[in-house]
């Protein structure tokens, strides 16, 4: 790649939802495709749209819900995060109804709830993990990651 096309290339913004039920239990869903396996639902931010409409957009198309954004909970920009391309995800934390049930949709196979404990954690793809360790932390401490 020649310096003037690596200076005009630039990360793609995506967002992703972490959905939390009263019960603390969260949403992962089974990717349909590449890479495969579990993932907080999400994806790319369209043009023109901001990040927390397509934070809601994703979650809605990936897991029939309509998430609530509680807080902006990082962002997490390690070029290597997704084996596809360089990504910068916006993760929300995000919550719906007692009694809510997801389906998958669109990019998803499958959408279910887990425990904390449930997790799949050695299935998991991109930073997913680390995403759902730092939330967990969160959760449990009322601390959140700072950089």
């Amino acid at each position: 790649m020649t310096p003037a096309e690596q200076r005009f290339r630039t990360p793609l913004p995506t967002t992703d939802a972490i959905i939390a039920d009263p019960d603390g239990r969260i949403v992962l869903i089974l990717r349909k495709n590449e890479p495969r396996g579990w993932a907080l639902p999400g994806g790319f931010v369209d043009y023109g749209e901001e990040l927390g409409a397509g934070c809601r957009r994703e979650a809605k198309e990936e897991t029939g819900l309509d998430v609530e954004l509680v807080l902006q909970f990082f962002t997490y920009s390690d070029p290597r995060r997704d084996p596809r391309k360089h990504t910068i995800s916006t993760v929300y934390a995000c919550r719906v109804p007692s009694g809510s049930h997801p389906v998958g949709g669109d990019d998803a196979a499958e959408a279910r709830w887990f425990t904390e404990s449930e997790v799949p954690w050695d299935d998991l793809c991109f930073d997913h993990g680390e995403i759902l360790r730092d939330y967990f932390h969160w959760t449990h401490t009322g601390h959140r990651r700072q950089t």
